[in-house]
Order: structure tokens, then C-alpha cells, then sequence
């Protein structure tokens, strides 16, 4: 099945046998956003309806936020956009991101996906978690090992939202991040690339 054949949570627990829980596990990193990006950012808020299209705010929200906080990360990660992934003819699609670890063949080859980001289209975020949650399970099983963590970012740029899968376990952030205190954003996504840091 593709990723978007999935509409809820329930729908991918069911096909797979994953548990459910709730908890706040998101920490947070210190992580400033940088003056040129904070001049950009508002410059876009100002003059652009960066909210009326999925790519509008693919390209004026999201993908701004994520590549300003993967820049701390770079040495050992890598950022992808709309690249295709696939674990076996059950699982595949192309999640809006991707962070992986860094392959020692280069930056034109998937490492390990560890976090993976979806666009709420419609701002739909139960549709958007079953997608995102197919795009977890697909990453456990290409990555060879369920006891360590792949986590998931839903978000329509406005909200963020924030899940995990270890083993058979998804748990989901209890708390929704706005975009509005930005900071917080930044540093719940640097807690997750911070967390499987090599000898974090």
C-alpha cells in the first residue's frame, strides 16, 4: 500500500499491531534561530500568504523551519525533500521530509531515516498521522532494528505535532507546538536529532 492509503492511526495499529500512548516525552534543545533567518521568516509573514496552498506553506513554512535547525546537525545527518522510500511492496511513497543519517557513499544516497515529516494537507491531521505512522513503520523495517526510535512530525505549518514508534509502541506528544513560539518549535525538532546523536 502506499503511505497515503493510510487515513488514521487506528488504521495503521490495526495492519501492523502497533500499541498506542500519550505521553510528553519532548524535551527541549536551546536552539536560537539565526537574525538572517528570523528577517526572512518575518519578511515571508509579511508579504506572502504563506498559508494558502499546501505548497505555499511547504515552501515558506516548513522546509524553511526544519533546513535553520538541521543546520546545527549537518555533520552527521542529512535532510531530504519528497524522496521516495521503500521497505518492501507493502510499504512505499515519498514522505514531504525525511532527516537520515549520513550514508558514508554521499549525500545523493539514503542512510538510515530516523525522522519523517508530513504536510497536515487540509490541515488533517488524523489522515496526516496515518500516513506519517505507515512512513515510521516503513523506516523501522529499513533500518533493520525496532529498538531504536523513528520519530514523526505532522504539521499544516501553523501546528506541530510530534509521535515516536519503538518496537510496537507509537507514542504521541501530548502537547501541539504553534508556530508562533517559534523557539519551541526549534527546539523540539533539535531534541529529536540531539536524541540519536552518535554518543549523544
Amino acid at each position: 500500500m502506499a503511505f497515503t492509503d493510510f487515513k488514521s492511526i487506528m488504521q495503521v495499529q490495526e495492519t501492523y499491531g502497533i500499541k498506542y500512548a500519550q505521553e510528553d516525552y519532548i524535551q527541549y534543545q536551546d536552539i536560537e534561530p539565526s537574525s538572517v533567518f528570523l528577517e526572512e521568516f518575518a519578511f515571508s509573514q509579511r508579504h506572502i500568504n504563506v498559508f494558502a496552498s499546501e505548497a505555499a506553506r511547504c515552501e515558506n513554512v516548513i522546509y524553511p523551519v526544519l533546513r535553520e535547525v538541521y543546520k546545527k546537525y549537518a555533520d552527521c545527518f542529512t535532510l531530504w525533500s519528497h524522496q521516495s522510500i521503500s521497505c518492501d511492496m507493502e510499504l512505499s511513497g515519498t514522505p514531504n521530509y525525511l532527516i537520515s543519517t549520513k550514508s558514508a557513499l554521499g549525500k545523493t544516497v539514503l542512510g538510515s531515516p530516523i525522522i519523517v515529516i508530513v504536510e497536515a494537507k487540509r490541515s488533517d491531521f488524523v489522515e496526516g498521522w496515518g500516513q506519517c505512522l505507515a512512513e515510521l513503520v516503513a523506516a523501522q523495517r529499513m533500518n533493520g532494528d525496532d529498538t531504536i526510535p523513528v520519530y514523526g512530525i505532522v504539521t499544516d505549518g501553523a501546528l506541530w505535532e510530534f509521535g515516536k514508534l519503538e518496537r510496537n509502541l507509537f507514542t504521541q506528544n501530548e502537547s501541539v507546538l504553534a508556530i508562533s513560539d517559534l523557539k519551541r518549535v526549534f527546539g523540539a525538532i533539535g531534541y529529536l536529532m540531539h536524541v540519536i546523536l552518535p554518543n549523544a
